[in-house]
């Protein structure tokens, strides 16, 4: 008997307020949804970043005919003289390993990373790429002393830090992320006063109802029982939309980025389910705390 009525006052308070249910509802989605991509965004930057941390190399390309850098003067340095590059740079103590790479190894190696996107495919010509040395540093901070040694030899087109175009990313990602949260912090503000305003409402409608328990020797908890379920439901529900929201996030954002920038390391479903029930019991949370603060300010007989 006791539960039914909880759940018959639970009914009776989201009816009366539908409209401000509703509001609540999609803010709280909307708050989730963005709370949860910024932490997939999260995810995604540290998972890619421990991906590439070990595996970022620099790149020495030496002259070849295509050579944009007029001291290569169109012309490509002789093996002899990539042989003398090669050993210099593994005389250095901040070099790890010295790999050369061919102009044809380079051309099936950028066929391979981007053949999820054909027009860049496409664009790549044998030989576009010249011949080089991938460079692995012991320690990437390093990289200032292979540019020293290496910028502006006989031979040498440019020295390349991928580890330079990786921060740039992450940072990019890093910005989506703060911005996600940032929302999110402003939409669950929101939330909180809707929650607030709504159980307020709740409590001063059934105003009658509650003292009439009260008096009956009804206590605290069952008295206030319905209204925090009330936000809790709502935060519940919010979450469910917010789920989807997030579905569409992992296929459309994060699926996209992962797909254009080779450097995304991929998320798996595992992850999104991870961050989807984290943000769904926040969101509960959250809803049913504010009522139950509201309740004890308001809820005085």
């Amino acid at each position: 008997m006791r539960v039914q009525f909880v759940f018959q006052e639970i009914w009776i308070g989201l009816r009366r307020n539908l409209t401000m249910t509703i509001a609540l509802v999609v803010t709280v989605a909307i708050a989730m949804a963005l709370f949860g991509t910024g932490v997939l965004l999260k995810m995604q930057v540290d998972k890619s970043n421990n991906y590439w941390s070990n595996k970022v190399e620099v790149s020495i390309y030496f002259c070849n005919k295509l050579s944009a850098n007029p001291a290569c003067k169109k012309t490509e340095p002789d093996q002899q003289k990539k042989d003398d590059i090669r050993k210099q740079l593994e005389g250095m103590s901040q070099v790890a390993k010295v790999t050369p790479e061919t102009a044809q190894q380079a051309f099936q190696r950028a066929q391979q990373q981007f053949k999820d996107s054909p027009g860049i495919a496409g664009s790549i010509q044998p030989g576009d790429i010249p011949d080089s040395l991938r460079v692995k540093l012991k320690d990437p901070k390093d990289f200032a002393a292979v540019v020293a040694q290496m910028q502006g030899r006989d031979g040498v087109d440019q020295v390349v830090n991928e580890r330079a175009i990786l921060e740039k990313f992450f940072k990019i990602l890093g910005g989506l992320q703060w911005a996600a949260l940032t929302i999110a912090a402003i939409q669950l503000i929101a939330a909180v006063l809707l929650v607030a305003n709504t159980i307020r409402l709740s409590a001063f409608n059934r105003r009658r109802e509650t003292g009439i328990m009260r008096l009956v020797g009804a206590s605290n908890i069952y008295i206030q029982l319905p209204f925090v379920l009330e936000g809790a439901i709502a935060g519940l529900v919010g979450g469910i939309f917010a789920a989807v929201l997030l579905s569409f996030s992992k296929v459309f954002l994060l699926g996209r980025l992962q797909k254009n920038l080779q450097f995304a390391t991929p998320l798996g479903w595992i992850d999104v389910t991870t961050v989807i029930v984290g943000s769904t019991c926040f969101g509960i949370l959250l809803c049913a705390l504010a009522s139950f603060l509201t309740l004890r300010r308001y809820l005085k007989i």
